[in-house]
């Protein structure tokens, strides 16, 4: 019997739809701190001549006003994402003021609390709002969790291409309903195999002890020298306990089986009670310490290594937006930031993303219960810990397999998609990704976790030393790079609008911040 993977291939392979895949849609996210010369973080203000964080649609900041933000627009080669991403990186360096942008997903030297400055974004009511989410990040997980930087991926179909198969498939559902549901299905195949991305991917086997205060735990971690904390086996710290982690958040138990069910979870989440966040309170001196004192302030708290996404409309909630139009494009969370790669990923790496998010959205997706609920996240869990150990075992829907035999049938699965995606792009590019996740999986010592240990214990560096070395390497490579005097013209533009729209915005918001936000809690 031919699976719905095998037939799909065939309805695209047909020479009639293989230019769809050309109209592949993607952007990319990508967060970095400054740092200053001895690899603290920067408490400079974020510098004027790059513009407005609140209204520049490429620069803007993070959870800290150290933690840099570069949003690439939407591209359909990945070429052209990557080289709008470099210039960003180039324009920025230029303009840092001796200052570097960090190279790994784990902070630099952190001194304390009070060394990690929040974000500010002036003094309208949406910059205001997105800086008291922060201070409510702040007090609900400490500052140093929100220094942990990483890339974003975002990744959409063409709508000609949901057509093609929504027709093919007799699909009862409109258009958008069925490209909603195929979406949320991919989701849930992301979730079923991301461990493969954690392997593949992974670069923050080590970690700063600055990172923790003293009644933190590092149990699991062992030393590998004065400064530096490690797990043997581990290819993201940033994606384990240790990282991105939210107890509060596990009772959402969200599976991806509806949009409807997603929205009406996340929407309960920002609307129920949370005992120790209402201890908190809400406000002290009458300054905002959190939005609310709900189990979630908004839906953007909720971390998950992949999230459903539609473009909202200026004051539109995003979950309003998901539920009346429906998916529009997937934002993949958990690629940590390669160190040796000055992007932070290479080409390389961002096609092979292409090829694993076609795989599993041509997939068959059967909704996740519980018992298989469990089992993928104990199987992305597991392969951040521990994902190099020599003969560990995940479990499938039979039972134990060995990571790599898993990882080497997945690898072949995906050979034909990424020959399909050449064609397309006329390019060779899909398979050597391919290729060289392969050769990964035959052998752990090519993975970036291993080679940033190799690097780290050949050196003698500590973390904070060779991250920091590898900055000053990046900061060099943007510094030579050739851009056009029309482009740094455009980049200047863009900074001036990004002021002059920040201007505005604060001199026509007349509402009171407090009458501001219940009305956006309130609105639907």
């Amino acid at each position: 019997m031919t699976s719905q993977y095998e037939s799909r291939l065939q309805l695209l392979q047909q020479s009639s739809n293989q230019n769809l895949l050309s109209g592949i849609r993607h952007g990319i996210e990508r967060e970095g701190l400054r740092v200053t010369a001895d690899a603290r973080l920067s408490q400079r203000s974020h510098p004027e001549v790059l513009g407005k964080t609140l209204t520049h649609p490429y620069i803007t900041t993070d959870y800290s006003e150290a933690l840099l933000e570069f949003i690439t627009p939407v591209y359909c080669k990945v070429e052209d994402v990557m080289k709008f991403l470099e210039e960003l990186h180039s324009y920025t360096s230029r303009n840092l003021g001796g200052e570097a942008i960090w190279a790994g997903s784990m902070p630099a030297l952190l001194e304390g609390e009070q060394s990690i400055p929040i974000a500010r974004y002036g003094d309208s009511n949406p910059g205001t709002m997105k800086y008291v989410y922060r201070e409510g990040l702040a007090h609900r997980y400490g500052k140093a969790m929100q220094t942990i930087a990483g890339i974003h991926y975002n990744f959409s179909l063409p709508e000609s291409l949901w057509q093609l198969l929504s027709e093919s498939e007799g699909s009862d559902h409109s258009l958008e309903g069925f490209q909603s549901e195929s979406y949320l299905a991919m989701i849930r195949n992301f979730r079923r195999y991301s461990w493969l991305l954690m392997y593949l991917f992974g670069a923050s086997p080590a970690v700063s002890k600055s990172f923790f205060t003293q009644d933190s735990p590092s149990e699991p971690l062992e030393k590998l020298d004065e400064d530096t904390l490690y797990m043997p086996w581990a290819t993201s710290l940033r994606m384990s306990d240790l990282g991105y982690t939210n107890n509060a958040q596990s009772s959402l138990s969200i599976c991806y089986n509806t949009l409807g069910e997603y929205v009406s979870s996340l929407s309960a989440a920002i609307k129920t009670p949370y005992e120790p966040y209402e201890a908190i309170g809400l406000k002290s001196e009458g300054n905002y310490l959190q939005l609310n004192t709900n189990l979630l302030q908004i839906e953007n708290e909720y971390y998950s290594n992949i999230r459903p996404k539609r473009i909202a409309k200026r004051g539109e909630k995003p979950l309003t937006a998901l539920s009346n139009y429906g998916v529009e494009y997937v934002e993949v969370r958990c690629m940590d930031i390669n160190p040796m790669e000055p992007l932070g990923l290479s080409t390389t790496d961002a096609a092979f993303l292409d090829v694993f998010l076609m795989f599993t959205a041509l997939m068959d997706s059967p909704e996740i219960g519980h018992e298989e609920c469990q089992r993928v996240t104990e199987n992305f869990a597991r392969t951040v810990s521990e994902g190099r150990r020599p003969g560990l075992t995940l479990n499938d829907e039979q039972g134990p397999v060995v990571l790599k035999d898993w990882g080497l049938r997945l690898i072949d699965k995906m050979a034909p998609m990424a020959e399909m995606l050449d064609q397309a792009n006329d390019s060779q590019l899909f398979s050597e990704s391919l290729h060289q996740q392969r050769e990964k999986l035959l052998d752990a010592e090519k993975t970036p976790s291993a080679q940033i240990l190799q690097v780290l214990k050949n050196s003698g560096d500590s973390y904070i030393d060779w991250i920091l070395k590898q900055s000053e390497v990046h900061s060099g490579y943007f510094s030579e790079q050739n851009i056009q005097p029309e482009r740094l013209e455009y980049f200047a533009r863009i900074a001036e609008e990004s002021r002059a729209d920040q201007e505005r915005l604060e001199s026509l918001d007349t509402t009171d911040f407090d009458e501001f936000l219940k009305r956006y809690f309130e609105s639907e």
